[in-house]
Formats: structure tokens, sequence, C-alpha cells
């Protein structure tokens, strides 16, 4: 014990000035944030007098790493919104149909003629001539159905078919149902993600919740309101071929034609084709910008079968009109003046830049599949942020500041060296939060608050060991030693429990929770650290220079 390694000595004093050292940016915790983010745009290509100036106001060779708050510290936005997972049925069975009518009309000398009829959105009713090859046209629906594509529905078909009179009812089967309703969570989730990433906000949190829930928390941004127009918006864009312009809503039109409103033109309606020549699916890119007049404007660009259908489609219909259709209203629908090769081009409107900018993001994130509904939305101010911090700050400073005096009258100066050890505790906590890049939420101040109490246990045990080995007649060396060795276990199995129990809240938790198992956590690796090793080399190098014959704990 007393003569503890060189190397020890200088690893464990390395751990803790690396400690403080990562740890420190977050005492300026503003000024540093500004720098990272001035930084970041200058990465994205932006540049400018003020951007630079902010860039400066920390020091590129020091650490830069924060503590990012939760959205109970920092302010912003929370809500709650609902997926409308049936939406995808109807199309489906949209996409079904065409397939299904070729299909069909191949059968057509057993069933006749084929025409669809309107009916609920979750059913495709196709009525057939002949009622009697009512076998013949379920056996096409079987050619054209595929097997359900997940592990609860082996063996089951996408699309079963029932018979009302001389009419084939389609509807997706159960096992389909499922399927889809699983992978249109999956794709909501992802999208979400995507476009609140878009926007530079910090550790937001976007869990799935029940079977088709949403909850999103995004720290630092305005309002709810403004969260919504990120996240709210389907952004289905597609291009479908004009078939005429019409002044009314109720014009009429065939099962394969859509009537669709103008969004700059009022009282202006489109006929429009229902199959989409190219869907927003295939776009690979999209980028705010101008048009030749100066306007705002979006750029796109397909992959390559996008591309190739776009121009295949422009070649053969110059001087035809070609809609681009944003979430069921037209936005534009420009004469094809040539062919357009490539695949990339430029939607123009009546945007400003802010609306041009959240598009080229919409778009470039991907469309949603389906709508959704808001179910709880609120904006958490930055007062009531910072309310909570200062609230956390009193008490982790007044539990602080208790535990060092207890532990200073308690075992003199022994006491004052956990309470050292104390103090790069908590730096040490920091630096790992700062470099993992976790959320510090309010209930994580409480398991920081909780740290700072359970730190010193693990000195009591030492120290009450040594007192131990002190009355038992045993000299301050050995004493030392002893009270180390003889409390190791017992340190280790108090907080490997507390550990598991952090895991555990972590795995099964959420938002708040699991940034109180974190802290937890982290703050139990650090103190068994302090405990075990920052306090030993400090008594170490006391014993060593002071050589006493007895000590008092």
């Amino acid at each position: 014990m007393m003569h503890f390694p060189l190397w020890k000595k200088l690893s464990v004093g390395l751990v803790c000035l690396l400690g403080l050292l990562l740890a420190f940016p977050n005492l300026f915790y503003s000024r540093v944030e500004q720098a990272n983010d001035a930084r970041a745009l200058i990465e994205a290509g932006q540049t400018g007098p003020e951007i630079e100036a902010q860039a400066g106001l920390w020091p590129s060779f020091l650490p830069s790493g924060l503590v990012n708050l939760g959205l109970d510290l920092r302010g912003g936005a929370h809500v709650l919104v609902e997926v409308r997972v049936a939406d995808v049925y109807a199309e489906r069975l949209e996409g079904l149909w065409p397939e299904l009518r070729d299909r069909l009309r191949d059968e057509r000398d057993a069933v006749g003629t084929v025409r669809r009829e309107d009916g609920p959105e979750d059913e495709l009713r196709v009525r057939i001539g002949n009622p009697a090859a009512m076998e013949v046209a379920q056996a096409a629906l079987r050619d054209v159905s595929q097997p359900v594509v997940s592990l609860t529905g082996a063996g089951s078909r996408d699309f079963v078919g029932s018979v009302d009179g001389d009419v084939l009812v389609v509807k997706l089967s159960e096992a389909e149902q499922q399927a889809v309703d699983e992978r249109t969570m999956q794709q909501s989730l992802e999208i979400i993600r995507r476009r609140v990433d878009e926007t530079g906000t910090r550790e937001p949190t976007i869990q799935r919740q029940g079977a088709d829930r949403i909850l999103v928390q995004v720290p630092g941004i305005g309002s709810a309101e403004e969260l919504l127009a990120v996240i709210g918006q389907t952004a289905k864009l597609s291009f479908h071929p004009v078939v005429r312009r019409a002044s009314s809503a109720t014009v009429e039109a065939g099962l394969d034609e859509l009537v669709l409103p103008s969004l700059d033109e009022p009282n202006t309606w489109y006929v429009v084709e229902r199959r989409a020549v190219v869907t927003g699916e295939q776009l690979v890119d999209s980028q705010p910008s101008f048009d030749q007049n100066g306007r705002p404007a979006v750029n796109f660009r397909f992959n390559a079968g996008g591309g190739a259908a776009f121009g295949a489609y422009t070649a053969q219909n110059i001087g035809k009109p070609f809609a681009i259709v944003l979430d069921n209203e037209v936005i534009s629908a420009p004469v094809i003046q040539s062919h357009i090769a490539g695949g990339s081009g430029i939607i123009t409107g009546n945007f400003d830049v802010e609306e041009s900018t959240r598009l080229a993001i919409l778009l470039r994130a991907g469309a949603l599949p389906a709508k959704i509904d808001v179910l709880e939305q609120r904006t958490i101010g930055p007062e009531l942020g910072q309310d909570s911090i200062e609230a956390g700050r009193i008490a982790a400073v007044v539990a602080m500041l208790a535990v060092l005096v207890f532990m200073a009258l308690s075992y003199g100066l022994f006491g004052v060296m956990a309470d050292i050890a104390l103090m790069f505790n908590i730096a040490l906590i920091f630096a790992l939060l700062s470099t993992i890049g976790a959320t510090l939420t309010l209930p994580g101040i409480a398991g920081l608050v909780l740290t700072i109490g359970m730190a010193v246990d693990a000195n009591v045990l030492i120290f009450e060991r040594i007192r131990e080995e002190l009355k038992a007649g045993r000299g301050p060396s050995r004493a030392i030693d002893q009270g180390y060795e003889k409390a190791f276990s017992a340190i280790l199995d108090a907080n490997v429990t507390t550990l598991i129990a952090a895991v555990i809240l972590f795995v099964i938790g959420s938002g708040p929770v699991r940034g109180f198992a974190v802290t937890l956590g982290l703050g139990i690796v650090t103190s068994v650290f302090t405990a075990m090793y920052v306090t030993r080399v400090l008594v170490a190098i006391w014993f060593e220079r002071r050589r006493p014959k007895t000590i008092t704990v």
C-alpha cells in the first residue's frame, strides 16, 4: 500500500486531469454552444463575418463537447401524434388495380367486361360481366397477389377476395394488414427522425408509443407549431399527366382520374391521371434555390429509374401540361417545352425562402407513408427550463456542501481527501456525459444529486474498516492497507447491484427515466474509481511524506 507504484499514481492523475479538461467547456455553455453551431455552418459551406466571430468565441484547440440539455431544462416542443395506418391500405389497393385489371382483361373471353366500382377506401370492388366465371376472377387475383413477408403471416397472401353477386371484393388480408401497420410505423419513425435531424436540433427524443403513436420531443425549438410544420406535412410528391383544367371541384372524372385543387390559382382545379409517372420516392436530392426570375424555388433530382421515366415522358408529351402534386394539391402545372433529360428539374410556386427551404427538407427526408393526427402538443418555454436548472443547481450545491461538511467532521483529514475525490467525481461524470453526447434532464440532475450522496459510501466503508483495524492494534500502514482490501468486496457488491438497476431502467424506460439511468450509471462507475483509486493515491502521497506513527480516522 505504502509503495503505491509511480505509474499508477500518474495514471490516476492523468485520468483526473483529462476529466477536468473535458468537463471544463460546460462552465461556458452558451459561448461554446454558439462556437460549435458557427463551425457547423462553416463546414456546411455558409460563411460571413458574424458566423466567423461566433466561431472564435471558443478556442479550437480546447475540447468543445457539451452535455446536451433535455427538453425540461432547455425548453422546446413536445408533440404526440397518431399515424393513420389505415390510409396505406387504400394505397396498396390502388397499386393493385392496374395489374389486376390487365390480368382480368387477359381472361376477357371467360369473365366478360371488367369495370371498377366505387366502394369503401379499404376495398377494391370489381364488377365482371359473367358472374359464372367468378372462380376465374379469383384465380387471377391469386396470380397477382404475393406471399406476406412477416414472421406471423407465413403461408398467407397479401390480398384476399370475396364475392358479392357479380362483384369481386378485394381486401388486404389480416396478416398483410399487420405487416403494413408495422412497416408504416417504422417508416414514419425513420422519416420523422430524418426531418428533425435536417433542422440541426440536438438530441431529439423520437420514439414509438403503443401501436400507432409517436412521441417527438425536440429541445431548443421555438414552439410546437414550428415542429409540426416540419413533421406534420405528409410531403407526398408526384408528377401526373393533366387531363384538363376545371373551374369547379364538381367536374366529372373517371375512376382512373383525380380532381385536385391548385395551390396558387384560386377557383382552379385540375383533372389528372390517378397513376403518377414519377413519385417522390424516386427523389435522391432536393435543395432550395432560385428560378430564372430570382424567386425562391426547389431543385430536385431523381434516381436512375425515375430519371429515365421522367425523361421518356417529357420526350413523348412536348406541348402538354404536367402537374406537380404535393399532398393532393397541384403546386405547379407547367407545359413541357422540351425533352428533360438527366432526371432533374425545378419546382416553382409562390414560395418565400423559408417555405422553399422547408419543402426541400421535407422532400429530401422523404414522404410520410400516411397522414398523422396531433393528439397532444406542448411548448416548454426556456424560462421554465432555466428555473429547473436553477432548482437543480441549488439542490446539487446543497447536497454537496452537506456531504463535504459531514465527511470533514466525521473523518478529519481522511474526510477532506474524500471530499477532494468527490470533486473529481463530479468532473468525471460531466466529462463522460459530454464525451458520449448524453442528454441531461431534470431526473438526470436528480441522479446526479443521488450520486453525490452515494459517492462517499465507499469511502465511509473504507474508513470504518480502517478504524476497526486500528482498534485491533495494527499499525497505520497495515490498517490502511487492510481497510481498502477488506472493504473492496462490499463496495463492489453494493455498486454492481445499483448498476444493474440503472441498466434495467435504461433498457425498459424512456425519455427522462433513461436520462436518470444514464447519470446514475456513470456516477456509480466514477464513484468506485474515485473511492478506490483517487483517495488511495491521496492517502499514499500523504503517508509517504509524513510517515505518521499513529493516525486518527
